[in-house]
C-alpha cells in the first residue's frame, strides 16, 4: 500500500488540487441561476475539477518519465 502511495503521489496530489479548486470555482464563480448542468451543483464541479487534476498529473508524469529514461539512455 505504501508503495503505491509512493509512486501515484502526484496524481493524489494533484487530484485533491483539482478538486478544491473545482469546489472554490462553484463557491466563487458558479452559476446563480441553476440552469447550467456542470457548475450548479458542488459536486459536479469538484468532480470536473478533481478529473483535470488527475488528468494533468498523468501528463506532467509522462514527461517526467520520459526525461528520466532519455537521461539513463545517455549514460
Amino acid at each position: 500500500m505504501k508503495d503505491f502511495f509512493r509512486n501515484k503521489r502526484l496524481q493524489i496530489i494533484f487530484t485533491l488540487i483539482g478538486a478544491l479548486g473545482g469546489f472554490l470555482y462553484w463557491k466563487f464563480v458558479g452559476c446563480k441561476s441553476g440552469t447550467c448542468p456542470i457548475n450548479s451543483v458542488w459536486y459536479w464541479s469538484t468532480l470536473w475539477g478533481a478529473a483535470i487534476g488527475y488528468l494533468v498529473s498523468d501528463f506532467i508524469d509522462d514527461i517526467l518519465k520520459k526525461r528520466k529514461k532519455k537521461k539513463e539512455e545517455e549514460k
